[in-house]
This record gives structure tokens, C-alpha cells and sequence, in this order.
């Protein structure tokens, strides 16, 4: 006799049912921030793995690009913490796709295993609008001004709007579908009317670019630093044979004559530095992509030192501008150099080509129409008449004068 408890039954298939439920519910996702698939060369761009679910249980998370489950590799413009990975700088290595796992471990023997899908980034080559930052550094102490404008607007749509993520903070959906200037905690400029003004506090750290009808600038990323001493670099890409002013910057202290610059952890020597009210300036002159890195500087006994920042160092100029203000101003007389070569070719060769077809034409004509020899010149009766001595001298005068020309034109006649 079999004994079923009714109960015992009801609760198993509730639990078979619930978790069915929560299984279905699971899902992982990937954010990009500014979003969409194209990337821009220089900027920071930051994703996000996100479980959707209602539960609290605490997550494991692994990072994965080109392929799933292949180990990455180590890139020092990338960093990976917990449920985050950022792209400090972007290059065109940088293109792929990337996937997140989320991991959930249940009463040490089994897992629960989330395998996102790809998110596939495509860098794109050509100069995206231009946000404008002022001053432009990724870094601003606490309590400082910064200003941000958006790329003016080349159509009649109803412009651009400014966008902000906030990093290391959970943000709800939503919140980025802002207005102009206050939402984000800073005012329209008194100087400009399309510009927001900042004063740096913690929660203005983030990415920040716009968005409108034409697409998206570049994005920036600003830290607010509440140390005492940061490193101004400039925030966007430079080019190859541009000059770069650094500038170590002090929070209230005095000591501050003795400072180093050091990139990717080693001391460097600049080209130039001067000190003045607390700032330190230091230029690195002609720079290459060899001088692309992190850097920092710190006062001699080490005791005080700046976040790190990426110096973005660009092979071509192209049709790209720097909006940084740090380019060499004898760049641009190349440019006139090569203008001014090019116009003295296009006036020298059609004159050289016109006085070599002037001589060949005139060469042609001498050889041409004159006779090819004495024998071919018409036959002429000279006038029965006496001839005196100074005809006589004449005609010969000119007979020697013919054969003398003859000879010249037809040597060994």
C-alpha cells in the first residue's frame, strides 16, 4: 500500500515550477557607454554586465573578447573590475566583440552560468563632432570650474544634448534622458548660452559627450580629484609632431619646485618646465606615438603623486582637428610650403615645355627650308652688264660666306 502525501507532492512541483520560472527569468546583458557599436579613436568608452533578475544573490563575473571563454589578454588601456570593463583610450586594435559572464555558485556543488551576447564595437576612422572641453584635461580638482559644449549643429534639427554616466555607480535606465544643463548638476554658461558649466564635485566624475539628430560626439572622460596634486593632460588625441604641454598641478601647498614626470612608471626628462603660482609646466616637443602612454607626476620623495593619464597620440593629422589648442604652430606652414611648390610647378612646366617645342620647331625649320645643297639652288642668269671692282668684291665676299655656312650645316661637303 503506497501513501502519497499530498502536501509532500504540492511542494515539489512548486519548487519544480518556481524554478523553471527563475531560469527563464535569468538574463545577462552587456551596456556599452556613450552607446552604439562605433567607437571613436582616443575616446574612453566604458560596458557594463547586468543580470536581470529579482533576486539579491551575488554574482561572479568574467570578461571575454574576440571569443568566448578565451582568456584575455593583457592590455594596460583596459581594465576589468568585477561587472565593468573600460577602454581608457581607444585604438583601432580595440574593434571586436566582447562578451560578459555572470556566475553564481549554489551549496558548493553546482552553478548557475550566464553567457552574455557579444557586443560588437567597430572603431571608426573618420573624425566624429567634436565636444569641447575647457580646461581640456581629464583631470579637474575638487571644487575647480570646467565647462563642456557641444558641436555646433550643421542641419535644423533641434540640436544637440549633453549626456553623462556617471562611472563606478549604478545608474537606472533613464537617467542619462536628460535636459540641457541642470539635471546634470551644472548651469548654462553667462559667457555662452550653449555652454553647461560645471563646479567639479564627485558625482561630476563620468563620461560625458551629446547626442542629436546627426549622431554622437566623441566622449570624455572626467575624474574629479580630491588629492593634492593632478596631472593636466590634454583630452583629446594629439598628432605626430604636435607640441604638449603637461601641467602638474598642486591643491594648496607651496613645496612644490622639486616635481617628476613619469610615464608608464618611469621618470622622463621633458623638453622644457617652468613653475609658477603652484602649477608645473612641462612640454614634450615633436611628439611621436612612441610618446603615447600613462602619465603622472609626484614630488620628489614620492609622497604625493597624480592619477595617471593617457597621452592619445595620432600617426596623421588628416582632416581631423584637435580641439586642445596644444598643436605647434609651425605645423600648418608645411601646408603653404607644399601650396606654394605646387603653383611654381604649374607655371614653370607649361613654360619649359613651350620653349622646348619652340627650339625643335625652330631647328626643323632651318634644316627644312634651307637648300639641301648648292646644286639645288635654281639656276640664275647674271646681267650682261661689266662688272666693276667693287661688284666683283662683293660677289666674291658672298660666295666665301655661302661656303663657309655650308660646311657648318653639312660638314664634309
Amino acid at each position: 500500500m503506497n501513501i502519497i502525501f499530498m502536501p509532500s507532492v504540492i511542494g515539489v512541483a512548486a519548487f519544480v515550477l518556481h524554478a523553471a520560472t527563475y531560469e527563464e527569468t535569468l538574463k545577462v546583458s552587456v551596456s556599452v557607454w556613450p552607446p552604439g557599436s562605433n567607437i571613436y579613436i582616443g575616446e574612453c568608452v566604458f560596458l557594463q554586465c547586468t543580470v536581470e533578475s529579482n533576486s539579491s544573490f551575488v554574482w561572479n563575473y568574467h570578461w571575454f573578447r574576440h571569443k568566448p571563454h578565451l582568456a584575455l589578454t593583457p592590455n594596460p588601456r583596459h581594465l576589468v573590475s568585477s561587472d565593468s570593463y573600460s577602454i581608457t583610450a581607444v585604438m583601432r586594435e580595440d574593434a571586436g566583440s566582447y562578451w560578459c559572464q555572470a556566475e553564481r555558485w549554489e551549496a558548493n556543488t553546482t552553478s548557475v552560468v550566464l553567457l552574455s551576447q557579444p557586443a560588437a564595437l567597430s572603431v571608426s576612422e573618420l573624425p566624429p563632432p567634436s565636444l569641447t572641453l575647457t580646461p581640456s584635461t581629464r583631470q579637474v580638482l575638487s571644487g575647480e570650474r570646467f565647462t563642456v559644449q557641444c558641436p555646433v549643429s550643421q542641419s535644423n534639427s533641434t540640436g544637440w544634448r549633453l549626456k553623462q554616466f556617471p562611472l563606478g555607480r549604478k545608474v537606472e535606465k533613464g537617467v542619462l534622458d536628460t535636459d540641457w544643463c541642470s539635471p546634470l548638476g551644472g548651469a548654462v554658461s553667462t559667457n555662452n548660452s550653449d555652454t553647461c558649466a560645471f563646479i567639479a564635485v564627485s558625482g561630476s566624475s563620468g563620461l560625458y559627450w551629446c547626442e542629436g539628430a546627426e549622431g554622437r560626439s566623441n566622449a570624455v572622460n572626467i575624474t574629479v580629484s580630491h588629492g593634492t596634486i593632478i596631472l593636466r593632460t590634454p583630452a583629446f588625441p594629439v598628432f605626430e609632431g604636435d607640441r604638449v604641454d603637461m601641467y602638474c598641478q598642486y591643491y594648496r601647498t607651496s613645496n612644490n619646485s622639486k616635481t617628476s614626470l613619469f610615464k608608464n612608471g618611469a621618470e622622463i626628462i621633458p623638453y622644457s618646465s617652468s613653475s609658477s603660482d603652484g602649477v608645473i609646466k612641462m612640454t614634450l616637443k615633436n611628439v611621436t606615438q612612441e610618446n603615447q602612454g600613462f602619465y603622472k607626476c609626484a614630488s620628489q620623495d614620492r609622497k604625493m603623486e597624480s592619477p595617471e593619464s593617457w597621452l592619445s597620440v595620432r600617426p596623421g593629422r588628416g582632416t581631423f582637428t584637435s580641439t586642445d589648442g596644444t598643436a605647434d604652430p609651425t605645423h600648418g606652414s608645411w601646408k603653404w610650403i607644399i601650396l606654394s611648390c605646387g603653383l611654381v610647378l604649374l607655371f614653370f612646366i607649361p613654360l619649359t615645355v613651350w620653349l622646348v617645342r619652340h627650339y625643335r620647331y625652330q631647328m626643323f625649320c632651318t634644316r627644312s627650308c634651307w637648300p639641301v645643297s648648292k646644286e639645288a639652288l635654281p639656276a640664275m642668269e647674271l646681267p650682261a652688264t661689266k662688272q666693276d671692282a667693287t661688284e666683283v668684291q662683293w660677289d666674291l665676299s658672298w660666295m666665301e660666306m655661302s661656303n663657309l655656312l655650308d660646311k657648318q650645316l653639312y660638314p664634309g661637303t
